[in-house]
């Protein structure tokens, strides 16, 4: 009997927000697993260690959690005016599939260091103390993404004082800028025409919904008719099985009134997105790590569910789509922040608070966000090779 041996590929492990990713140059993965395909998704899976039915990611680099099973492929840009094409891939935890419809926000703050440090940017364009802008293009979503990263020595600055909540350390702050981050293939922010629709999910009820694409897709509804108060943490949503089943049915739906889908059967094989999120109007709770989180401190409370859980803090390509919804006056998103016009928010998640920037612009009956922006970090974790029994192997 033989064995499969390892085979070791170049990656570097980084947290970008609030989470983390295996990252991979395209040229450093094996052949095959170059161009898209089942030998992509299967080098992938068990890098991260899926599917595993325990759902701990043992044998593999995951964390058994959504924003911990994530990876990243990264490549000198094919797009002109940019630096580096990101391709995102969001790794099921218990299934064999890797999920490419949508873009990872928090590991979108990871991309430009990596490509500082990796070589991607011209040495004349990196200042010896400073920052330097990395233009990159995400190509899940075809669109553009502008990071601003920080420069000290002549190297990317990864420690700093900025702190994330939902992040136990500080670091270096890395600005974010979205670049029109709606109309995703050339649709409307609002597919269904609407800024606010009845949406009817049979066996459990009709809501109001604000289903928006920007950022990522994402069905909005109001706290108070599901049950919620907009104050809840993760284990008031990821301990009830029944919860969990209603926003995966909400989500389904949703899904087919967006046209991602065209049947609800297919929302199974498209986990990422869309996002589901509850709103509210602001109230004093505790988050997560202990800190009080004070009604006046925050414009509204938002909760979202990414990969079937909800989040232990926020999404970042959600929070895009969470400033983009406040700017429009008469979404649900604005409704809970109390109204009117904004081009900034700062809502309260499970984990503390968050402020996004946005404006937005009616031009010829068409909402119109030219850009979002907010304020992550990032830093290496590791680098060096993850190994994999060779692909394909058979004793």
């Amino acid at each position: 009997m033989t064995h499969a041996p390892q085979i070791r590929i170049p990656a570097t492990y980084m947290r970008g927000g609030t989470s983390k990713g295996v990252f991979f140059k395209l040229e450093d993965l094996p052949e095959a697993a170059r161009v898209p395909g089942p030998a992509r998704d299967a080098l992938l899976l068990r890098v991260i260690g899926s599917p595993d039915p325990y759902g701990k990611q043992t044998d593999g680099m995951g964390g058994a959690t959504s924003s911990t099973s994530k990876t990243v492929i990264l490549s000198k840009s094919s797009q002109p005016g940019h630096d580096v094409d990101y391709l995102f891939g969001q790794v099921s935890i218990d299934q064999a599939f890797v999920d490419w419809s949508g873009n990872c926000g928090n590991l979108s703050a990871a991309v430009g260091p990596f490509a500082v440090a990796n070589g991607f940017i011209d040495a004349q364009r990196v200042p010896e103390n400073g920052t330097v802008e990395v233009r990159i293009w995400q190509v899940n979503i075809g669109k553009t993404i502008i990071n601003h990263v920080p420069i000290t020595n002549g190297e990317v600055q990864e420690t700093g004082d900025f702190e994330l909540d939902g992040v136990t350390f500080p670091a270096a702050e890395v600005p974010v800028e979205f670049v029109d981050p709606a109309d995703e293939g050339g649709g409307s922010m609002f597919p269904t025409g609407n800024l606010v629709d009845d949406l009817e999910v049979p066996g459990v009820g009709t809501f109001k919904a604000t289903m928006i694409n920007a950022g990522i897709p994402t069905i909005f509804l109001n706290a108070a008719d599901i049950g919620y108060d907009g104050t809840e943490l993760q284990d008031d949503i990821n301990n009830d099985e029944a919860a969990l089943a209603r926003f995966e049915t909400i989500r389904a739906h949703g899904a087919l009134r967006m046209g991602l889908i065209q049947d609800v059967s297919e929302a199974a094989a498209r986990q990422h997105t869309p996002k589901v999120a509850f709103v509210a109007s602001p109230r004093t709770y505790t988050a997560s790590s202990g800190k009080a989180v004070a009604s006046e401190d925050v414009d509204l409370l938002v909760r979202a569910l990414s990969m079937g859980k909800l989040h232990h803090a926020m999404m970042g390509t959600a929070a895009v789509a969470i400033g983009t919804a406040a700017a429009i006056p008469g979404t649900l998103v604005n409704l809970a922040a109390g109204g009117g016009e904004r081009n900034s928010v700062r809502f309260g998640h499970p984990s503390g608070t968050l402020r996004v920037g946005a404006e937005a612009t009616l031009v010829d009956g068409e909402w119109r966000v030219l850009k979002a922006s907010m304020s992550r970090s990032a830093r290496v974790l590791m680098e060096g090779w993850v190994r994999i029994p060779v692909p394909g192997h058979t004793e």
